[in-house]
C-alpha cells in the first residue's frame, strides 16, 4: 500500500530504506518492544531517495541517506533536527562518529552503518586478483561480465580515484577525463546495477561487481568463491545514517526507532545479519571475531588511508556530476 494512503496511526512508523538493509527480526522486535508497526519501502540509490523527497515528504518517518546526501538534504531544508534527549543510547556510538564534517554534533543524523566501495569478484573466473580499478574502468579482459553501480556520485568518484584525482575534486577537466573513461569503457559494462551487483555476482551473471562491501560480505558467507577487494588506487569510505525527514508524521516513533537501533543487542543482531561495519561500539563488542576481524567489513588501516570520505561540494559540482552521468548513459 502506498505510504501516502496510510492512516497516520500513532502506533505506526513509515521507513524508507535501501533493499536488504535491515535485520531479519529488527522490525518485529521493534513492534514487540515499543508496540509500533513499521511499514517499509525501498529505494535503489541516494538519487532516488533525494528525488522522492525533494518535492515534499509523502509520509516517511525514517530515511537512510548516505553522508554526502545528509549534508545536501540539510542545506535543502529536507531534514528534521533530532532531539538527542530522546536518544538515550547515544552513548553506544563510537566516539569517532559523533562529530562528522557533514553533520557536526549529529544534529540531523545518527550513524547506521559504514564501509567502502570496492570490487566483488568470482575467484574461480578471474586471472588475478582485481586489485586495480583498471579492471572495471579501463580493460576489455572481462568485457560483458562487469557491473558498475547505478549511482552517479559513486561511479564517477571511483573513476576519479583511478585517474589519480581526488574524489572530491571541483576541476571540470578532471570530470571530463572521468566521463571519457566511462564512455570508452561502457561497451564492456554489462549493467549499471541498482544495488544488486552482489546478486549478479552470486548467480554468475558477472565476474566483477563494483559494490558496497557489506553486500559482497553477505554473499561471501554463502559462497567461498566470492571475494572482495578495495583497489590499490583507493576508494570511497561512506557512512549511511538514520534521519527524520521534514514533516514526518510520527516523529516520536522515529526517535524511538533510532534509540532502539542503538541498543547494543539490536545493533549486534543487525550487523551480523547485513554484514556491514557498525559504528555502534557496544554492539561491536558483542560480535564474534569472524565479524570483527573480517577485512571486507573492517578494512586495514593502510587501505583506509587510501580512501576518501565524500563531501558535498555545492550545487554547481552536483550539476557537473549529474551532467557527466547523463552524457555517459546517453552515449
Amino acid at each position: 500500500m502506498p505510504l501516502n494512503s496510510l492512516a497516520k496511526n500513532h502506533n505506526e512508523l513509515n521507513f524508507y530504506n535501501w533493499d536488504d538493509y535491515i535485520g531479519e527480526n529488527t522490525l518485529s522486535d521493534f513492534a514487540n518492544s515499543e508496540g509500533v508497526k513499521t511499514n517499509i519501502d525501498f529505494f535503489a540509490d541516494n538519487d532516488e531517495l533525494f528525488s522522492k523527497l525533494r518535492e515534499g515528504n509523502p509520509g516517511y518517518d525514517i530515511i537512510v541517506p548516505s553522508d554526502i546526501y545528509v549534508e545536501k538534504m540539510v542545506k535543502a531544508g529536507m531534514l528534521e533536527r533530532i532531539n538527542q534527549d530522546k536518544i538515550l543510547n547515544m552513548g553506544n556510538i563510537d566516539e569517532k562518529f559523533l562529530n562528522p564534517v557533514f553533520d557536526p554534533n549529529r544534529d540531523y543524523s545518527i550513524p547506521y552503518m559504514w564501509g567502502t566501495i570496492g570490487i566483488g569478484y568470482d575467484k574461480k573466473r578471474v586471472h588475478t586478483d582485481p586489485d586495480s580499478w583498471s579492471h572495471m574502468y579501463d580493460s576489455k579482459v572481462y568485457s560483458g561480465n562487469i557491473s558498475l553501480l547505478s549511482e552517479a556520485t559513486d561511479v564517477i568518484a571511483c573513476a576519479l580515484k583511478y585517474l589519480g584525482y581526488s574524489a572530491n575534486t571541483k576541476n571540470a577537466k578532471e570530470y571530463k577525463e572521468a566521463e571519457e573513461l566511462l564512455i570508452a569503457q561502457k561497451k564492456h559494462i554489462k549493467v549499471f546495477a541498482e544495488d544488486n551487483g552482489q546478486d549478479l555476482l552470486a548467480s554468475g551473471d558477472v565476474i566483477l561487481a563494483q559494490e558496497y562491501n557489506g553486500d559482497i560480505a553477505q554473499v561471501m558467507l554463502e559462497d567461498d568463491n566470492i571475494s572482495y577487494i578495495v583497489p590499490k588506487e583507493g576508494s570511497i569510505i561512506w557512512e549511511d545514517c538514520l534521519c527524520i525527514p521534514k514533516d514526518a508524521p510520527h516523529r516520536d516513533n522515529a526517535h524511538k526507532f533510532i534509540n532502539f537501533i542503538l541498543r547494543a543487542d539490536i545493533g549486534a543482531e543487525l550487523a551480523d545479519y547485513i554484514q556491514y561495519a557498525t559504528p555502534n561500539r557496544a554492539a561491536r563488542e558483542l560480535m564474534d571475531d569472524n565479524y570483527k576481524s573480517n577485512p571486507a567489513i573492517f578494512p586495514p588501516d593502510e587501505t583506509v588511508r587510501l580512501c576518501e570520505n565524500m563531501l558535498y561540494q555545492g550545487e554547481e559540482v552536483s550539476r557537473m556530476i549529474q551532467d557527466t552521468w547523463t552524457r555517459v548513459l546517453a552515449s
